[in-house]
């Protein structure tokens, strides 16, 4: 595992979407979260963390009505206000993860497409990807599932990162050979746990970006 890629035998490629494609702030739902409900920031974290609803929602155990319903009940204040949330100003808070898509970076998977295999797997939630292809419509950018050959969801394959069944379902799915690819994620434990079967493993951390990652192939 490092930052190096084996040009002489790289075909295909794996990103992951959050700090990698897309910029996120992973405090911000909970900061909104924390306004509507009337709670403090580290009283919403600790509620998310006993209920376990990121951990339910991305691998697909409950839907999207299911996690709304989820969310209302776990954050009701004494007042009964999150009974009047409406679906809109869930999802909304629930979205504020996610920020502006730097779109050179779209343009860079589209150049890899010319010589590579290019895949998308994620961590994630059907409400986050409807909003990512809501803003690469804006952008007048593909969406994802256009973008890349294969996007592999944790809650459609009701699987997360780090598993190890996830990067091999990923392997047998789209018939790619671990030494042959490349994944590139912000999580260390998400990096080592591919590096573990062989694929060339990526750690992307800031300041550098897929650009720099990528420059040279």
């Amino acid at each position: 595992m490092d930052s190096t890629l084996n040009k002489a035998t790289l075909k295909n490629i794996i990103f992951d979407l959050g700090d990698v494609i897309i910029p996120i702030d992973l405090t911000a739902p909970m900061r909104n979260f924390a306004v509507l409900a009337n709670l403090s920031e580290d009283e919403v974290v600790a509620i998310w963390k006993q209920h376990n609803i990121l951990g339910q929602y991305e691998t697909g155990l409950i839907d999207d009505n299911a996690f709304r319903d989820h969310v209302r009940e776990v954050l009701k204040n004494s007042t009964g206000a999150s009974d009047r949330w409406a679906d809109e100003v869930i999802d909304t808070a629930w979205n504020t993860v996610l920020l502006d898509i730097p779109v050179e970076r779209l343009e860079r998977i589209k150049e890899l497409k010319l010589n590579y295999r290019v895949f998308l797997l994620s961590n994630t939630s059907a409400i986050h990807i409807r909003h990512v292809n809501q803003m690469l419509i804006k952008l007048n950018q593909p969406t994802l599932e256009t973008l890349f050959e294969r996007v592999f969801y944790s809650y459609e394959v009701q699987l997360m990162k780090p598993s190890p069944e996830i990067y091999q379902h990923v392997l047998n799915e789209a018939g790619l050979t671990a030494e042959e690819t490349a994944f590139l994620d912000d999580n260390a434990a998400n990096i080592q746990a591919a590096a573990e079967l062989g694929i060339q493993a990526i750690h992307v951390q800031p300041p550098k970006t897929i650009l720099d990652y990528l420059e040279n192939i």
